[in-house]
């Protein structure tokens, strides 16, 4: 069983490569994911790559209603891999590794900043959106009912 820090790394690590995928970040994180898993076996290495393709590849196919399950299963999926191959190492090795995936993430992730694929929005930081004179506006967040707000009652000017 891996301690709470080495779950969460795991964790950011499985949620990099799902948010990554169809993004320019996904070449640069592909190739160091594989790398970081491949341990210095070129075969092994060679083998992430097509796993991390077909993981890119069901993610930007997913459609509707489907899409957010793919994401949570690949994400999920991506935490169990890398939990597997730090439970894998002794403690020495497990302490680099986790170091390394660190390095990693910080290198090949945005910063405070935001990525989505395809047909997405991402913003970093607040969103403002605003509609006068009988124009609309709109923005789609999944379950989210956007509605009128109630009229000013007299004593509210």
């Amino acid at each position: 069983m891996l301690e709470q820090a080495l779950e969460t790394l795991a964790a950011a690590g499985g949620t990099a490569v799902v948010q990554a995928a169809g993004t320019d970040a996904w070449t640069g994180l592909r190739q160091a994911v594989a790398r970081w898993f491949g341990r210095g076996d070129a075969h092994r290495e060679r083998a992430e790559l097509e796993r991390l393709d077909q993981a890119a590849s069901e993610l930007e196919n997913a459609e509707g209603a489907g899409a957010e399950r793919v994401r949570v299963r690949q994400g999920a999926a991506w935490q169990t891999r890398i939990e597997a191959l730090l439970e894998s190492l002794d403690v020495p090795e497990r302490t680099q590794a986790a170091e390394e995936l660190s390095a990693v993430l910080a290198q090949h992730t945005p910063n405070g900043g935001a990525s989505a694929g395809n047909g997405g929005q991402a913003v970093a930081g607040d969103v403002r959106i605003q509609a006068n004179n009988g124009s609309a506006a709109a923005w789609n967040m999944g379950n989210v009912t956007l509605g009128n707000p109630p009229q000013p009652g007299p004593h509210q000017g």
